[in-house]
């Protein structure tokens, strides 16, 4: 199972960044969703544009191009959407984040990092999900694996196509806006994937913490492919 992580290591020189970023001029800021970030209270985070205001405010006094983090990161923030709770009063809830995201400003362009052809895309419109989203095949050295694109422009996956091409550093998406991203603050999640099983157009971006070792297997480091976590300041 270790074969993916020394591929994706051996090879990442060779990736495109999925958004446009140069560590020589742009500054990156780690966000932090835990609860010791107490400035995120619920009158925050129960308004969506209150949010957005909170994340690009951030970005601006900190003069940083984007905002980064949040892999395998326990969060208290989803809370605000019912789409995390169990299915029954009781059951655990999803709070383990299984990808980066990467915050900026709506439309920011979204790049292949490698040569991929279309898995499959979906508008995952539930408050909380991922809206616009994009999955992605990688062969590389004779493995295939995926990465997923979440919280894009609905323009993303219009005219798309299963099966179709898309060269490395192709700009095929971009960040949506909250109406098509799942009602978020515009941001990109970024997350890699071993296996799919029957999932199309969706996979989970979040789980139980019971469940945390089998996800996290199946969804390593996405900062594998990025590169940039060593860029990010508090």
């Amino acid at each position: 199972m270790n074969d993916l992580i020394s591929i994706l290591i051996k090879n990442q020189v060779l990736f495109e960044r999925p958004v446009l970023f140069n560590p020589e001029k742009d500054s990156l800021l780690l966000m932090d969703f835990t609860k010791d970030n107490r400035e995120l209270n619920d009158e925050i985070l129960s308004d969506t544009r209150s949010f957005t205001t909170y994340i690009l405010g951030r970005l601006e006094k900190e003069k940083a191009r984007y905002g980064i983090g949040g892999y395998a990161e326990y969060r208290e923030v989803y809370s605000r959407s019912r789409v995390f709770d169990g299915e029954h009063a009781g059951q655990e809830p999803r709070r383990l984040h299984l990808g980066v995201d990467i915050w900026g400003k709506p439309n920011t362009a979204v790049i292949a990092p490698l040569d991929a052809i279309v898995h499959s895309f979906a508008f995952n419109d539930q408050p909380g999900d991922y809206g616009a989203t994009i999955i992605l095949t990688h062969q590389l050295e004779g493995l295939t694996f995926y990465t997923l694109y979440g919280h894009l422009s609905l323009n993303s996956i219009c005219n798309r196509y299963e099966g179709e091409r898309i060269e490395k550093g192709d700009l095929f998406a971009e960040f949506g806006i909250p109406m098509e991203n799942g009602h978020w603050p515009p941001h990109l999640h970024f997350q890699l994937i071993r296996e799919l099983g029957d999932w199309s157009g969706d996979y989970p971006g979040v789980c139980k913490y019971s469940e945390k070792e089998k996800y996290l297997e199946n969804s390593p480091d996405p900062d594998l492919i990025l590169g940039m976590m060593q860029y990010a300041k508090r």
